[in-house]
């Protein structure tokens, strides 16, 4: 059974939506109705939606995008924090520190910098809807990956404090962590590296961009009311808490 959702009248931005799971959320939201505004340092492709060059881990990036949405919208709905990368796979103790230390700028830090300058808009207008994306690697811990496991474990902090300071409002903040998903970020991977991880799953597949999004739409709508501070995992059977 199709699950179709109502966006119409709703302002959305997409950090990292021109791509991957980013583009397929994107996607879904303007095909509901949504106005999206996608922010990426690559120019998305998606049709239906507008496109500013965005670096989120510089903090005047973020506020010239945003003031480019505010002066077409007077409030902000939708944000999903989607933007990161995986970076090679490399043994902590072989790890440059000036590496380590972007995977954490722009996959932990950018969340905060992004939503410290978009939320205040939610504030104003009383409604709003975060969705964060974590990873199952912030629960597990991946060999190899120790920056991005770090930074994703930062963001299931990030976002359940997050959302407690702001249960009180009518403002949700919500984070998904995925296990593997059939996206170009594998693409800074060797095949038995991703092998490694499918057969940690029960299901024995990848999960796709589709099935992701699904649930982000979920998530950014009214009918996500009582969730928040919630990590929602779309792991094919590997999570384990």
């Amino acid at each position: 059974m199709p699950v179709t959702y109502d966006f119409h009248g709703r302002a959305a931005i997409v950090t990292g939506g021109a791509g991957g799971i980013g583009r397929s959320i994107a996607e879904k939201l303007q095909s509901a109705g949504a106005d999206v505004t996608v922010w990426d340092i690559r120019e998305s492709s998606s049709k239906g939606m507008s496109f500013s060059h965005v670096d989120v881990s510089q903090a005047s990036s973020i506020e010239r995008g945003l003031a480019a949405v505010l002066e077409k919208h007077p409030t902000i709905d939708i944000l999903v924090n989607n933007a990161g990368f995986l970076g090679r796979a490399t043994p902590v103790l072989d790890y440059e520190p000036s590496e380590w230390r972007r995977s954490v700028e722009v996959n932990l830090m950018s969340f905060f910098e992004v939503c410290r300058l978009v939320v205040p808009v939610m504030l104003r207008s009383g409604y709003g809807r975060v969705v964060n994306m974590a990873s199952i690697a912030g629960k597990d811990g991946a060999p190899s990956l120790s920056a991005y496991s770090a930074a994703k474990a930062g963001v299931i902090g990030f976002t359940k404090s997050f959302a407690k300071e702001l249960a009180h409002t009518n403002i949700r903040v919500n984070a998904i962590a995925p296990a593997t998903i059939d996206t170009e970020i594998l693409q800074h991977l060797t095949p038995g590296d991703v092998q490694s991880m499918i057969d940690k799953i029960p299901m024995k597949r990848l999960g796709t961009a589709e099935e992701v999004a699904a649930l982000a739409l979920w998530l950014c709508s009214e009918d996500c009311s009582f969730s928040t501070g919630a990590i929602f995992d779309v792991s094919g059977g590997r999570a384990v808490y």
